[in-house]
């Protein structure tokens, strides 16, 4: 009897730690501020494989996932693409990440999105996060969430983490503009004031 508790204990000990540890590797889990960024080669919309190395000339890049379901990316879309045409020409264009199960999230798949490109006429890229590889590199967890990149000789720097500003529900009532403050401040060489910030918006479907 005293030998089946103690078994008991160790395996309950085991599955706590376990926990603990799984818990711990999560947290720690996804780029922060400073981290160099992996390239990446994923299906664009018009079926090409794209990869940050294939901007030669880019200072950077505003790495977005986002999605067509949820209604927060809904919400984003034309900011998203005013973000690409503002910025690409600057040499910081969006580079936008589907990163959902598309078992889960059908109208997300590669159709719905070279659909949705169509009808929205996007201008960046739009790729298919196939594996669901990329985005927990990154750490990601919502949809939209935004990675800026700066391009150095040493890689591509993590420099800002978070939402694109403090309104989804309203573009016309925004006061931080959280994205276009941190790119005009590496275009302009000053410290970005605001690195990191919450991304509010649906959850990334496994």
């Amino acid at each position: 009897m005293k030998k089946v508790i103690q078994i008991t204990t160790a395996l309950l000990l085991l599955v706590v730690v376990s926990a603990f540890t799984n818990k711990t590797e999560k947290e720690k889990s996804g780029y922060k501020i400073g981290d160099v960024a992996t390239d990446f080669k994923l299906e664009n919309i018009d079926g090409k494989m794209v990869s940050l190395s294939d901007f030669e000339d880019a200072k950077g890049f505003i790495v977005t996932f986002t999605c067509n379901t949820c209604p927060y990316a809904v919400a984003y879309e034309d900011r998203i693409e005013a973000l690409n045409k503002k910025y690409a020409s600057k040499g910081y264009p969006v580079i936008a990440i589907m990163p959902n199960n598309t078992d889960v999230k059908p109208g997300d798949n590669l159709e719905a999105m070279q659909k949705r490109a169509d009808q929205k006429g996007f201008t960046f890229p739009y790729l298919l996060d196939a594996g669901q590889d990329i985005y927990p590199q990154y750490g990601a967890t919502k949809t939209p969430h935004i990675y800026i990149l700066e391009k150095t000789k040493t890689g591509n720097i993590v420099k800002y983490i978070g939402a694109i500003d403090d309104n989804y529900q309203d573009a016309s009532q925004v006061k931080n503009k959280y994205v276009e403050d941190a790119v005009d401040a590496l275009l302009t060489g000053r410290e970005i004031k605001v690195k990191e910030t919450k991304a509010i918006g649906c959850s990334i479907k496994v």
